[in-house]
């Protein structure tokens, strides 16, 4: 609720001020806690500052995981996976919102705003100005690729007049 609160307020405010339209992406991640990528989430770990100890246990715990599908008494082989995070635990969306905290974004215009594998990417327009709303969607792009991550875009909303 307060990330709702939160994007509805700086939206509203800017549209009150007037001659303003507000534009946001919705995205979410598709099988996001699926596309964690281990070794790139260990480094970022250590730029963090977490320790050493705690990375590795994070790392093994990610990598390397037998998994197998059952259906009925009919069993598939089991394989490794070393992609990823297990689902259905707490851990796996605290991890997958430390391998995106690296992505950040907040000006006077514009902000990025996360909750899980849901982002929303805020762009308040004056006089037809959308450079940094674009250039942010942009690398946002930019930087789903380099973390091997697929954003689903789900409605841009904003025709200048308004949310």
């Amino acid at each position: 609720m307060d990330a709702i609160i939160f994007l509805l307020h700086r939206s509203l405010s800017h549209l009150d001020r007037g001659s303003g339209a507000v534009r946001i992406t919705f995205l979410d991640f598709s099988s996001a806690f699926n596309t964690i990528q281990p070794l790139l989430l260990r480094d970022k770990l250590t730029e963090m500052g977490v320790g050493s100890h705690l990375v590795a246990w994070i790392t093994d715990y990610l990598t390397g995981r037998p998994q197998y599908v059952r259906l009925g008494d009919c069993r598939s082989d089991t394989v490794a996976s070393s992609t990823g995070a297990p689902q259905g635990t707490v851990l796996s969306p605290v991890l997958f919102t430390l391998y995106t905290s690296d992505f950040q974004y907040k000006s006077e215009f514009c902000h990025v705003q996360k909750f899980a594998d849901d982002t929303a990417i805020v762009g308040c327009i004056r006089s037809g100005q959308e450079d940094e709303y674009r250039e942010l969607i942009q690398d946002f792009v930019t930087w789903c690729d380099s973390n091997h991550l697929l954003p689903q875009h789900h409605q841009d909303q904003g025709d200048g007049g308004g949310l």
